[in-house]
């Protein structure tokens, strides 16, 4: 027959809620125990369950409770939990649930039967408990566990029993801390899975509160932080089919960010990257510079090393690993590169905390947030709910005042060579059409593009400078110059404005304020929407050009097209290979543009090259041309993807034509085994053209810059170690990425290029990825 400890006192009811004193409604205890026939005893059912008011808080899972153990007395009936155990008690009273705890022979054992039980002792009442409503964890004390060291406990904290009617077991479920402070050391609480199909977490709804954000596409690399989220994305992809985020397995977490960086900035609708803790924060590297200073708005979460590792809550440390990826502050790994950074504390507003980051990353300057969660917190169960999401919008910025939309538009008509400087402001699909009207207006107006971030004006106008960072000899000629959304308007070192020109500096961010070194020499700047902008300057020309002299106009708007003829000439005599068959970027780039479809999209690369890139295809559409905005080289191979899953997503599934141009060595800093891989898994075909120059050109040109004369300048690729001899497989390595699946071919004659890119161009056409490696000359 099984002991139990007399007890000082008779039973004590318990109480609804938690905190409050205690019910005076008396309590009902469990039935005396009766051995049971049945093979299952774990099956059985009680015959009087509790009343509905009582409460049961961290009732055992296989232990009857009782009041207090006296030494040597022993009583034959059961007891419930005494309500007596106030949630404000100190933290150091025996009566508080927290803490205080006496052990040995002497004093509370926190409702906990002591002394040894068998099987079916622990059977009964494992199904006493459970089978009655209140069973939802236990706390075992030095008794009960050394008279049975395998079992094991769930701490969970009940909700008031009057709720049960209309909520599951498991949503009733709190993971609200709960101490197992008399467990011994040697022993491990683990705190098993509850998981059932209405169970409602924190993870799950995560991904309910990006998919209403607008998130469609999540592009995952899971580690030992995400159980919660892989069980969320299993019953989303299930039960929410078509109104849950597609989930795209990225084997590298630097392609995983480039490919949400990609699929942004095509459709400005911002895509949720999820790594793993630290470690797989860190491998986003260069990935993150490039969303920041591209602009691009990314949702980066990750988890955290659990909080709690003697099994107090669902979640708590089950691994090695756990302790080895417990860092002091996981968010200020990225945190500098991120327009926010934050902890996700509880499911209970992880909504909010969502939206609140979104609302940063697609607020102007855009560019990516990262949440941070633990495993107790992801695994936390809640109420479900959902936000009104009207009222998470994105900050809308305004235009300019009538008095400086006026003078701006005044200086430009007035000047003899006025200059427009732009980088991002493309970004926003209408400022190309925008452009053209103002330029059209304000004739001889030339426009330089100097960040190659988007496609900002048409090659075709007459006022078209292309694409130059920050060196143009226009931008010494100039006598009025207007910055818009532009990080790097010039370098001082090599040109800059003549002295006592105006200057007008309108950005989203005119202060450049992650930038601890930024300063042009303005005599205003505006914090305003592009757009609106120029939109504003153009009308206020339009009612000034008027009464200008048409003959001084007329003059400017015939130096201006005989100007860019003479350009246009200046970059076709460069194409031309050499007469032993050699070819550069220029050759290379005309012979796409004339074989690829007109609406083709540009995802672009080439480091040195760009320039000679973009002379020759002369984008004219707007959104064709998506340049990486950023220094951290590797982007182009997971941006690709992501804007060819964007068109494609955006266009029912047959999209535009994706062209990637990348340098050599930058092609392997874009970790080609996942990107080819993912492209393949996914079918997600791409045309990519490498440049290839046998090695890094970059770190030569910043040499020369610095020290012309200087050793470096005679010595050999080899020797200042950027060669890249002998020369990888660059097609080679994609192909067995892709497992074979892929077109892969070398060029070095100009006789073979026009045939193999066609060939190229069909099979990517077909669904199948093609890698052509072209071998370039320089300067060219």
């Amino acid at each position: 027959m099984l002991r139990l400890r007399r007890l000082g006192k008779p039973p004590r009811p318990l109480s609804l809620p938690l905190t409050p004193p205690r019910s005076p409604r008396p309590s009902a205890p469990p039935p005396p125990y009766q051995p049971h026939p049945h093979p299952h005893p774990h099956l059985s059912t009680s015959s009087s369950p509790p009343l509905a008011s009582q409460r049961v808080d961290d009732v055992p899972q296989c232990f009857a409770p009782s009041r207090l153990a006296g030494p040597g007395t022993f009583a034959q009936g059961h007891t419930l939990i005494p309500s007596s155990w106030p949630e404000t008690a100190p933290v150091h009273s025996r009566r508080s649930r927290y803490g205080g705890v006496v052990f040995g022979n002497h004093g509370p054992t926190n409702g906990h039967i002591r002394g040894s039980t068998n099987c079916q002792h622990q059977r009964y009442f494992h199904s006493y408990y459970r089978n009655s409503g209140l069973y939802k964890g236990a706390i075992p004390t030095i008794g009960t566990l050394l008279s049975n060291p395998a079992s094991s406990c769930r701490p969970y904290s009940s909700q008031a029993l009057d709720r049960t009617s209309s909520k599951s077991s498991a949503a009733l479920t709190s993971t609200r801390p709960q101490l197992a402070l008399d467990a011994p050391q040697r022993h491990q609480n683990r705190v098993l899975s509850t998981s059932q199909p209405n169970m409602y977490t924190a993870s799950f709804a995560f991904f309910e509160a990006i998919w209403e954000a607008g998130i469609t596409h999540c592009f995952v690399n899971l580690g030992s932080d995400h159980p919660s989220i892989i069980e969320a994305m299993v019953k989303g992809q299930k039960e929410n089919k078509g109104n849950f985020p597609r989930i795209i397995t990225c084997p590298n977490e630097m392609v995983a960010m480039s490919m949400a960086d990609g699929y942004a900035r095509l459709t400005g609708k911002p895509q949720c990257v999820i790594v793993h803790v630290d470690v797989g924060t860190q491998g986003l590297g260069a990935a993150v510079h490039n969303a920041s200073t591209g602009r691009a708005p990314v949702l980066v979460f990750a988890g955290l090393s659990p909080f709690t590792l003697e099994g107090e809550m669902r979640g708590s440390r089950t691994e090695y690993i756990h302790w080895i990826q417990n860092v002091p502050d996981q968010t200020q790994i990225i945190g500098q590169y991120c327009r926010y950074a934050g902890e996700i504390k509880t499911g209970k507003n992880i909504k909010q905390m969502v939206n609140r980051a979104l609302q940063f990353a697609t607020s102007d300057p855009q560019g990516p947030v990262y949440l941070v969660g633990a495993r107790e917190v992801m695994e936390e169960e809640i109420t479900p709910y959902s936000l009104e999401q009207g009222v998470w919008d994105s900050v809308e910025l305004g235009g300019l005042t009538p008095k400086a939309s006026k003078e701006i538009a005044e200086a430009l008509l007035g000047a003899e060579n006025p200059l427009l400087i732009t980088g991002y402001s493309g970004r926003n699909q209408k400022i190309p059409a925008a452009l053209v009207e103002l330029a059209n207006t304000v004739k001889g107006l030339r426009v330089l593009d100097t960040g190659g971030s988007d496609m900002c004006f048409p090659a075709s106008h007459p006022g078209w400078l292309g694409l130059r960072f920050g060196i143009e000899s226009e931008i010494e000629k100039a006598d009025v110059i207007v910055i818009v959304d532009c990080d790097v308007p010039w370098i001082p070192t090599l040109n800059k404005p003549k002295d006592g020109i105006k200057v007008f500096h309108i950005d989203v961010d005119p202060l450049k304020q992650l930038m601890p070194l930024f300063y042009v020499p303005a005599q205003h700047r505006y914090r305003a929407d592009a757009l609106v902008a120029v939109e504003q300057i153009t009308s206020e020309a339009q009612n000034q050009a008027t009464k200008l002299d048409t003959a001084v106009v007329t003059k400017k708007w015939e130096a201006l097209q005989a100007s860019h003829k003479e350009r246009l000439a200046t970059i076709a005599s460069k194409t031309i290979p050499a007469e032993d068959g050699s070819f550069g970027t220029g050759h290379l780039c005309k012979t796409l543009k004339s074989l690829c479809p007109e609406d083709t999209i540009w995802a672009i690369e080439a480091v040195t090259n760009t320039g000679f890139v973009h002379d020759n295809l002369q984008p004219e559409l707007p959104g064709s041309w998506i340049n990486c905005g950023g220094g951290g080289l590797g982007w182009s191979g997971g941006g690709a993807l992501g804007i060819k899953l964007a068109t494609d997503a955006e266009n029912g599934g047959k999209g535009k034509f994706v062209v990637q141009i990348v340098g050599d060595g930058t092609f392997l800093f874009s970790v080609p085994g996942s990107v080819y891989w993912i492209s393949r898994r996914y079918k997600i075909p791409v045309l990519t053209i490498v440049l290839n120059n046998k090695g890094w050109n970059a770190p030569r040109k910043s040499m020369l810059l610095v020290h012309p004369e200087g050793l470096g300048s005679k010595a050999t690729n080899e020797e200042i170690n950027i060669s890249f001899d002998p020369v990888p497989d660059y097609s080679g390595i994609a192909k067995a990425a892709a497992g074979g699946d892929l077109f892969a071919a070398k060029v070095d004659k100009a006789e073979d290029l026009e045939r193999t890119i066609t060939e190229a161009i069909k099979a990517v056409e077909g669904g199948q990825n093609a890698v052509v490696d072209c071998k370039v000359t320089l300067g060219c």
